[in-house]
């Protein structure tokens, strides 16, 4: 069976329970979900088996410590572009430079203020974001020659028809297809199915895409047909 993952926006990685509740209460209070953890072992079983769109790690964490966890992040296919903001008490000069080299985004030194926390988070997520637009001009890469479709490194399982039917949307992006278009473009001229058939396909290609929380790039526009969104939400 395939593993569906769980999406919320950021993990928090900290031991120091006021400190986590801390970072959650003003983090859910700008309308992010978030997920805890107090260990270094428990956060890798949490990246492996959630999508998150970005870590805030504590750098002094009990199992794996917080940059163990982080070159262990960096090595790992479909999470080493996710953006991490170290959190530690440790703030000199030497020790923000280690955790940057280690591959750490951001550094917010203890003690700091809501405020901070939530500028840090946000323009990390708008500058990963940004960046990740601009290299593939797409949240999804799709190879044509292999037949593939990827999100962060990781493939898609998509069945054939599932995947022709995203590569065409995405060849025009912003641009609606009707329904008839798809049938004559993804089926074929001299394939006969109905109109219903490109609602359920589409409605399949959703369901997997949803799972790394792009299932509102495929927009209905509602008596034309479909468009694929670019955008993404902040």
């Amino acid at each position: 069976m395939e593993k569906t993952l769980k999406k919320v926006d950021i993990l928090i990685v900290e031991d120091e329970a006021p400190i986590a509740r801390l970072m959650e209460i003003h983090l859910q209070r700008a309308g992010f979900s978030i997920a805890l953890c107090g260990d270094g072992h428990q956060a890798c079983q949490l990246l492996e088996q959630n999508h998150y769109r970005l870590l805030l790690l504590d750098r002094m964490i009990p199992g794996l410590r917080g940059l163990d966890l982080l070159r262990w992040l960096r090595k790992q296919k479909s999470l080493k572009k996710m953006p991490v903001i170290m959190v530690t008490a440790l703030a000199q000069t030497e020790e923000r430079i280690r955790g940057l080299n280690e591959g750490a985004d951001d550094y917010l030194p203890k003690p700091f203020e809501p405020d901070e926390l939530l500028a840090r988070v946000k323009a990390l997520l708008r500058r990963s974001n940004h960046q990740h637009l601009k290299v593939n001009q797409s949240i999804i890469d799709v190879d044509n020659d292999a037949q593939e479709a990827c999100v962060q490194g990781e493939r898609l399982h998509l069945r054939p028809l599932e995947f022709k039917l995203l590569q065409r949307l995405m060849k025009k992006m912003g641009k609606v297809r009707s329904r008839q278009y798809l049938l004559d473009h993804v089926w074929g001229i001299n394939s006969f199915v109905e109109e219903r058939t490109v609602d359920v396909t589409i409605k399949r290609l959703r369901k997997t895409l949803d799972k790394y929380g792009l299932g509102d790039c495929i927009v209905t526009v509602r008596g034309s047909g479909y468009r694929f969104d670019n955008k993404i939400k902040p």
